[in-house]
Order: C-alpha cells, then sequence, then structure tokens
C-alpha cells in the first residue's frame, strides 16, 4: 500500500490561516511488512525513524492499538519553506491509522482530525481533496469549501534556508484596528470571489494587497521584492509568500512561464526555481 499526498500553498494573500491550494510536490508512505516495532526508512535529514516520527505519532494519535509496521517515506517537498511539509505527513498519519485501523473515516472527518493536530486547515484542507481550499475553524469545528483555481502557471523560488513557521508569526502583531480589520476582510473577500469565478486577473490584484500577513513577513525574505518587482515586469498575476514562507510563489500566465524562470534564475538567488501546477487529487491511496 502506498498513501500520496501533495504538497500545498497557503494563505495566498489575504488568505491567511485559511485559504490553501495543492500543488505538484509529494510526499510518499509505502507500507511494508509488519514488524515488532515502527521503522521509518527516509533520506530526511534530522526526521526521526522510530516511533517518534510525526507520521507515527499522528497515526497513533488517531489510533492508538495499530500493528507497527515497515514504512518507506520519501519527499520531494522542502521542509520548513512554506510548502506544507509538516501538514502532507500529518494528512499522511492520519490516512495511515485510517487504513491500518480500518476506520472508514470520511474526508470530513479527516479534516477535522487534521485541523485539530495541525492547529489550522489552510495546509492539510487542499492535502486531503486538492484544489483549492477556502476553510475556517471556529470553536473547533471545521468549515470547507473546494474549488478549482483559475489556470495560471505557478512559478515557485524555494529558497535554500528554512523560514520556521514560529519565527514567521513572531513578526506578526498581536491586534488589528476595527477599520483596517474591515478593510483587509473586505480585500480578502473580494480575492476569493475573483478566484472561486476564474478571474485571475482580479485575484491577483487583490492577492497583492493582503494586510494580515505578508507586510510584514517580507522582511525576512529578501528574495520577495526583486522577484515580485521582475514578475511585474514580466506581466504576472501576482506574487507572494507561499505559507509562512521563505518560498516565494509567483501566478503568471503559461504564455510566459518560460521566461519568467529564466529572469528569476538570472538573478542568481541562493534558491531553485520550480514549475508546479494544482494537484487536483489531494490524498492518494494506492492498494
Amino acid at each position: 500500500m502506498k498513501i500520496i499526498v501533495p504538497a500545498t500553498s497557503a494563505n495566498i494573500g489575504p488568505g491567511f490561516d485559511s485559504v490553501g491550494v495543492a500543488l505538484s510536490k509529494y510526499l510518499a508512505v509505502e507500507v511494508l511488512e509488519h514488524t515488532n516495532e515502527w521503522i521509518v526508512e527516509h533520506q530526511l535529514e534530522h526526521v526521526p525513524s522510530d516511533q517518534n516520527n510525526l507520521l507515527i505519532r499522528t497515526a497513533l494519535t488517531v489510533a492508538k492499538h495499530i500493528q507497527p509496521h515497515r514504512l518507506k517515506m520519501e519527499s520531494d517537498i522542502p521542509l520548513a519553506r512554506g510548502l506544507g511539509s509538516s501538514s502532507s505527513v500529518i494528512v499522511a498519519g492520519i490516512e495511515l491509522a485510517n487504513q491500518l485501523g480500518k476506520l472508514n473515516l470520511s474526508q470530513d472527518e479527516k479534516l477535522q482530525l487534521a485541523t485539530k493536530i495541525e492547529g489550522h486547515p489552510d495546509n492539510v484542507a487542499p492535502a486531503i481533496y486538492g484544489n483549492l481550499v477556502i476553510s475556517s475553524y471556529v470553536n473547533k469545528n471545521v468549515q470547507a469549501v473546494v474549488t478549482d483555481f483559475p489556470p495560471t502557471s505557478f512559478v515557485a523560488f524555494i529558497p535554500n534556508y528554512p523560514l520556521r513557521t514560529s519565527e514567521s508569526r513572531g513578526v506578526l502583531p498581536t491586534q488589528m484596528g476595527y477599520k483596517k480589520a474591515v478593510a483587509a476582510s473586505s480585500i480578502a473577500n473580494v480575492a476569493i470571489a475573483s478566484l472561486m469565478s476564474g478571474d485571475i486577473e482580479k485575484a491577483g490584484q487583490l492577492i497583492q494587497l493582503d494586510m494580515f500577513h505578508e507586510p510584514y513577513r517580507q522582511l525576512l525574505v529578501k528574495e520577495f521584492c526583486p522577484i515580485k518587482q521582475l514578475a511585474q515586469e514580466i506581466g504576472a498575476y501576482a506574487t507572494y509568500l507561499s505559507g509562512a514562507g521563505p518560498t516565494v510563489m509567483v501566478l503568471a500566465p503559461a504564455e510566459k512561464e518560460a521566461e519568467l524562470i529564466a529572469a528569476i534564475e538570472a538573478l542568481q538567488l541562493d534558491g531553485s526555481v520550480h514549475a508546479l501546477t494544482v494537484d487536483t487529487k489531494g490524498i492518494q491511496v494506492i492498494l
């Protein structure tokens, strides 16, 4: 059995902690033979290979008495880069418990569990459902709407350095004035409405007007401004910080993708450039 979970890009500008899209990088967990103790084989640095691995801790939170197995875990989702690496592991752990424990969990039940463990649904929801997901987490209850993302190219600049979510959250204000909150909310509303109606040009304009987190977090990612300026000159729809950063995501017309990639690479920044597509399947189980 193999469990496959996509990467995710959350926030997308003003959709702070509530909006995310599934993208074409993946975590794959192959479930092999029964063992006496959990064994997680992988090539990731500073990641446990036993029951202390987040994958196993999550699975045992959902189903305490499942049989240990030898697992092979492979991922091209970079750690601590704002592409949902930990969320993908949490979603995979829930699915591992679901399959080994024969729990028959619905997608909604998986989302409720994942959000409780992760703390917010913006990454785990698209990892489960695929596509673009708008969600809320209020009074321990998750609501989610799944929809298509308008046709666009996703070009990601992934820095070679990590940015922990705790550090990225540390620069955010603890309060926001009423008038500013109303304005920020209205920007988010129109951005989401534009995405859902397929108007990527208008959505792009609103994505770049976020007031909730990007004005504060941009200071942590020195590559953001030069990439944004370059992308605007080429004719991109929007540039935003993926999740808590430091990955810089550019939404652009398909015909601009190659030019954009070449231009970002020409900046010779400390990182790599990737062309990604929307994953429409979400979590998959291959038996």
